[in-house]
């Protein structure tokens, strides 16, 4: 019998979807910003750069709206990795990921509406949310004003140790992209994840 547990609030899947997007257009404008030869853009240069702008603006406000919601309702918690015993159940979830799954053996923590998260998932999506990605939207708003950008840092250009760092927790966050959708096919079904996060239901 397929059991139903209420997991995700309808402010989290409206956040999570419309997040997805911004980060999804913020990477191909941006790849194509970096990388696209000039003859063969992925999207053409001055539209890219302003798209890339538009949604970087919009994640950052989406971000705002994470971090609110999270204080006002308490599910800030969720996001806290739990000691003791963390780094035991971290290594139990990855080899669980790693062998467990494909040996068909059951989720050794499974989510509750009390814990949303396993330990490896919450040390993951912490590093994520609250270190990365505050790092990536203010060196963003810094190229996007570049008058706050100092003159000189570390005997470089001002802007040139910003770039690297917003280049190198894109690349970051776009890594963790790959792998979360990957690992929310690893439900009790392969789609049970995926329809979580539309309906708010955990089925299992």
């Amino acid at each position: 019998m397929t059991k139903r547990i209420f997991m995700l609030p309808l402010w989290i899947r409206l956040w999570h979807w419309s997040n997805a997007l911004a980060i999804v257009v913020l990477s191909i404008t941006g790849i194509s910003l970096h990388f696209a030869d000039p003859s063969l853009p992925l999207v053409e240069f001055s539209l890219a750069a302003r798209v890339h702008n538009v949604a970087g603006v919009c994640l950052a406000v989406l971000y705002a709206v994470f971090v609110t919601g999270n204080i006002l309702t308490g599910n800030w918690w969720q996001y806290v990795p739990k000691p003791p015993g963390i780094i035991g159940r971290c290594l139990k979830q990855m080899q669980f990921y790693g062998v467990g799954i494909f040996k068909g053996e059951a989720e050794p923590f499974p989510p509750t509406p009390e814990v949303n998260f396993n330990a490896l998932q919450a040390v993951t999506y912490w590093s994520i949310m609250y270190l990365v990605m505050p790092v990536v939207i203010l060196t963003g708003l810094v190229f996007l004003y570049p008058q706050f950008a100092p003159d000189r840092l570390f005997g470089l250009d001002g802007l040139l140790p910003v770039a690297l760092v917003h280049y190198l927790g894109a690349a970051v966050i776009l890594l963790f992209m790959v792998s979360h959708i990957y690992l929310g096919t690893m439900g009790p079904k392969v789609s049970s994840l995926f329809k979580m996060m539309f309906t708010g239901w955990y089925e299992h």
